[in-house]
Formats: C-alpha cells, structure tokens, sequence
C-alpha cells in the first residue's frame, strides 16, 4: 500500500475490496445485498464495490437467484482466471506438479518420472513437470504467477543449498537456485515438504482455526512441522521438525547423524522398523517391498486386531511414536498434535488411540491428537494452498 494513509478512503475501499472478494472464495456466487450484509456495507456501497471488481476483472457477473422467492437478482463469482498458482511435490523419483486458478481449483497436473535420470539437470526435470501441468490447464507459463516447490530437507536461507535431504539426487549444487531463476519467469518459493502438509492441514484440514500445533508425518522417514502464533517455525538452517535425527531411549545414541542419515527416532519409529518387529513378534508372511509400503500394510492389518501378535505390533509402534512426541511436547507444549502420512493413516484411530494414551503418561502436558484431514496429495496440496495466499494478496490488493 505505498503511497498511501491508512484510514484514507483508498485503503478502505481496499479493505472492503479484499473482504468481498474473501466472501466469494468462501461461499461462491453471491448477489450484491447478500455481499452487503455480509460485509456491513450499505446497497449503493456495495454496487460501487462490485462495479469496481468487475472493471479490474477480479470478479464477473454469473447468472441470477433463479427459483428463490422475490425478485431474481444478479450474483457475482470470482474470475477464476485472473491468475494462476503452482505447486510441485519433489521426491528421489519424481516430481508432481499442478496448477490452480485463483479459486483454488486445480485446473492441470502432471507427473516427471526422475527415477533413474542423473544426466538430467534438475531445473530441466522441474521446467517438464511444470509445463505439463501448465500444458493439462491450457495456459503458458506466463500464466503462473507463482510457484512453490516442496522437497525434502530445507535450503539453508543462508547458504541457498539443500540440508537434510542427502537422498535427493541433483538438487545439492550451490548455484541450483540461481539455475532455477533463471529458467522460471514467475516467482519462486522453497518450502519443507512436511512444513506444506501442515499448511494443507491449517488451511483445509485438522488443524483450521489453530494457530499453534504440531504435525508428525510418517512415510519412508520421520518429520515434523511446528506451527506457532500461525507460522511456521523454520529454524536457523531450515532444519526446524528433522526429528528423524533426534535422539530417544530405546535405541543407540547416533554419532555424526549428518553422515548416518538419521538418529535414534527414525531408528524407533520409522518405517523400516515395522517389518523387522513384526518378524520378531513372529507374524508369518511379511511381504517384502519398499519399507513404507510394507510397514503401511502390516498397520493397517494391526489396526484391526484385538489381540495376538498383530496387537503387540500396534501397542509397540505407539509407544514408539509417543517416546518422540514426548521431547517435542515438553519442549513445545502444543495444544494440538496432527499426525499425519501413509503409516498413520494405516493406523488409524486404533493407532492414534494408543499414542494418545502413552504420551498422556510419558508428557507432562497433554495435547489433542488428531488424524490429518488432508490424505490425498497433502505436499501438494499445500504448496499450491501457499502459493495461492501469496498470489491473492498481490493480486487482491486494489490499493496500488
């Protein structure tokens, strides 16, 4: 708002702009006294606002209340083509990308296989599942006004290199994001993969309406995002919620984790560590397969039994994730904890039932757990969930 008073009929109308247009994202087509009861604003001052929205192509008229009683009246959406957001989900064997309108529908998505393609520079895979997604939402990439790429591990504000993430072929050079900027006209975020699911959670899911919490993600390995006064708390380095690294009883104290790849909890409560427990218990015919993929069907079958060896598989894993949630919680204090990822979600509430019991007796504090609402695509859900904030305050703001 450079230029401008605060309190000046300018940024008033701004104001009353942006909460129109927030009125329409929530609820959908509204008629112009509906805005106006909404907002407070008289008739003529509601008529000036829509007449000014619709000029600057921020919103159109859509149809009418047809079927309602009275007189039928006019009702206004957003355009959902005033601007465009993407979001792309990085792992070691690809990269999925989507696009969404203003409104936050996904309108194109795609998916770069990176498996197997160290020759490939990575702003080369990146700018392929970029305009795939563009190409699947009839745009260019002109188009996108901003993007926000999610990856394991962090970039390091102060060196721009990727840290915690040793597993990610080709995205550790010193000038990659250099490479990246020059190769993408629109703006460009970096963000911790788990920190965008807990952003999905906020925003769409378990965790809307809190502004302080935890989120514990399980796949292939530990995370977790902390969320506090409605941020998100990064850290130093980025490295905020890399609690695979952190150590607990139970397992052996790990030295120079940087070079090990992990710490005591990844070794108690990760996905690798499943299978061999449930050997140990004696379950008969563990498949074999990726580890996260065989840990989410032995819990899933856990979560259904109420006694035998399947049972002690559950009751062990909880603890072992309450030992964990038990440093986070002392230190934190959070109200609320969201567990989240294809291990939990095999668990279910079974599986949230026993964590919530342990760490009653393990923590001095006792934080609400919860399951993630956000189970389909959450890393990406939550990129393109930030980058449609930063995009809607930019293009939202009437005031410049």
């Amino acid at each position: 708002m450079a230029g401008t008073t605060p309190g000046t009929p300018r940024v008033l109308r701004a104001m009353n702009d942006r909460a129109a247009l927030d009125l329409l994202l929530e609820h959908g087509p509204l008629s112009r006294t509906r805005i106006g009861k909404l907002t407070g604003l008289s008739k003529p001052t509601a008529s000036q606002l829509l007449a000014r929205l619709e000029a600057a192509g921020l919103v159109v008229a859509t149809g009418t209340t047809e079927g309602r009683p009275g007189p039928n009246a006019q009702l206004y959406s957003i355009n959902a083509r005033t601007a465009f957001a993407a979001g792309l989900d990085v792992t070691p064997k690809r990269i999925r990308a989507a696009v969404a309108d203003i409104t936050g529908a996904t309108v194109g998505e795609h998916v770069t296989e990176t498996h197997g393609r160290r020759s490939a520079s990575v702003a080369r895979q990146v700018g392929e599942a970029l305009d795939g997604a563009v190409k699947a939402a009839g745009i260019t990439r002109a188009d996108v006004h901003r993007l926000v790429v999610g990856t394991p591990g962090a970039f390091d504000p102060s060196t721009g290199r990727l840290r915690y993430a040793s597993h990610l072929p080709g995205w550790h050079s010193p000038t990659l994001l250099e490479e990246l900027a020059a190769a993408l006209p629109m703006a460009v975020e970096y963000e911790n993969d788990v920190n965008l699911v807990a952003v999905a959670e906020q925003r769409l899911g378990a965790a809307r309406g809190h502004d302080d919490f935890v989120l514990l993600w399980n796949e292939e390995g530990l995370g977790a995002a902390l969320v506090i006064g409605g941020r998100l708390h990064r850290g130093f380095t980025g490295g905020a919620g890399e609690i695979g690294f952190l150590p607990v009883p139970g397992t052996p104290l790990v030295r120079q984790v940087a070079k090990a790849g992990s710490g005591g909890f990844q070794e108690l409560a990760g996905a690798q560590t499943v299978p061999r427990l449930a050997r140990e218990l004696g379950i008969a015919g563990v498949p074999q397969g990726p580890h996260h993929e065989v840990a989410a069907d032995l819990l899933a079958r856990a979560a259904e039994a109420e006694q035998g060896p399947y049972r002690t598989l559950l009751d062990t894993f909880a603890t072992a994730l309450a030992t964990g949630l038990a440093s986070m919680t002392a230190v934190l204090d959070p109200g609320l904890v969201v567990l989240s990822g294809p291990l939990i979600a095999a668990g279910g509430e079974p599986l949230r039932e026993r964590v919530q019991s342990e760490l009653a007796e393990l923590a001095p504090s006792r934080p609400r757990l919860v399951i993630g609402d956000v189970q389909e695509r959450p890393v990406l859900r939550g990129a393109l969930e930030s980058a449609l904030a930063a995009t809607r305050d930019e293009v939202f703001d009437t005031s410049r």
